[in-house]
């Protein structure tokens, strides 16, 4: 039997791996994390898991042999609020946690799949796996980022170490911005999409950011990738343990926040048997009202996001991802069913 740890079980990104797995068959699964906020046990109660343990008790007693023979970690638990300003927290959950991880799955002989980040790109408008390109804008995106330096020290700077067998396979995923079920939990950080499916419920129109940075209103442009679609990643690279590396995990297409915004209004118009609109039509009807863009954000946030996905398809991954329109319509469908 195979046995996996998901850290960040509960979590968006986690909870959804470990749903993937079960999909597979495959329940022998730890699933880790911290469960300080109560309600996210939502995420775990419908999957299959062998344990539960607590993050504070975890990372020691793996890396002392607790656990026995452990195939992969998919390593999702961090500090994933970008508007976080305590480094030293940061650090200590995005960067030494997962470096003592690193060292305990060599140790341990367990394959390493963990959460890098977009924001590693911060300032630039080259989304390519290389240094020339990584400026973060935030702590978060620096803790991310001084991770993945750490493992091309350790593995290579292309990974050569490890595709030569000398450690286990290590891969980082540098999630673009995901969106899909079992994000509820996150405040804040939730998705677009998901604060805007209940903006619509609740008032009857959705929110977007004016114009900033040279875009027009609704107009800045990110790389959004569905949740399934990170599963899938995911899994391929859990099928191919020779590949290594870092990669981007977005769609390779960028589109604007309109769309998102679009796609929401009119799936729940859909709903009701209203007839579709066009973005202008949604915009003159006040179902899309703009807003000012927030003196906090300026300076920090990404107006452009888009992944270079030549790396990602060298390694033999031809996954194809869904675009805006077919991944918010499929999730605005079950964010409705749950609350049915």
């Amino acid at each position: 039997m195979t046995r996996i740890v998901v850290t960040g079980a509960a979590g968006f990104i986690g909870s959804n791996i470990i749903k993937g797995l079960n999909a597979r068959g495959i329940d022998d699964i730890i699933a880790v994390d911290d469960l300080t906020q109560g309600d996210k046990f939502r995420n775990l109660a419908n999957l299959r898991i062998a344990d539960y343990v607590d993050a504070d008790k975890f990372y020691d007693a793996f890396a002392g042999g607790s656990y026995g023979q452990i195939e992969a970690v998919f390593h999702e638990g961090a500090c994933s609020d970008t508007m976080e300003l305590d480094g030293k927290y940061m650090m200590a959950n995005n960067y030494t946690l997962s470096c003592h991880l690193f060292q305990a799955c060599q140790k341990r002989g367990a394959r390493l799949l963990y959460a890098s980040s977009a924001a590693t790109y911060g300032g630039s408008d080259t989304f390519r796996e290389e240094p020339a390109f990584e400026r973060p804008l935030n702590v978060y995106g620096y803790s991310k980022l001084l991770f993945d330096q750490r493992m091309r020290r350790d593995c290579g700077n292309d990974f050569q170490r490890t595709k030569a067998g000398k450690t286990h396979q290590v891969v980082g995923f540098r999630y673009f911005n995901v969106y899909g079920p079992q994000e509820q939990h996150k405040g804040r950080m939730a998705s677009v999409a998901f604060h805007q499916f209940n903006q619509f419920q609740a008032d009857g129109k959705v929110k977007l950011f004016g114009e900033y940075g040279g875009y027009p209103a609704g107009g800045q442009m990110r790389d959004f990738v569905f949740i399934d679609d990170v599963v899938a990643v995911n899994l391929w690279f859990f099928d191919h343990p020779g590949e290594s590396g870092i990669y981007n995990l977005g769609t390779g297409k960028a589109q604007p926040f309109n769309d998102i915004a679009i796609s929401v209004v009119n799936t729940l118009r859909e709903q009701r048997g209203e007839a579709a609109l066009s973005l202008e039509q949604a915009v003159a009807s006040g179902l899309i009202e703009y807003i000012a863009f927030p003196d906090a954000l300026r300076g920090k946030y990404q107006s452009y996001t888009q992944a270079d996905l030549g790396a990602l398809r060298g390694t033999g991954c031809d996954h194809v991802f869904a675009n805006v329109q077919q991944g918010v319509r499929q999730y605005v469908h079950a964010l409705s069913a749950e609350r049915a």
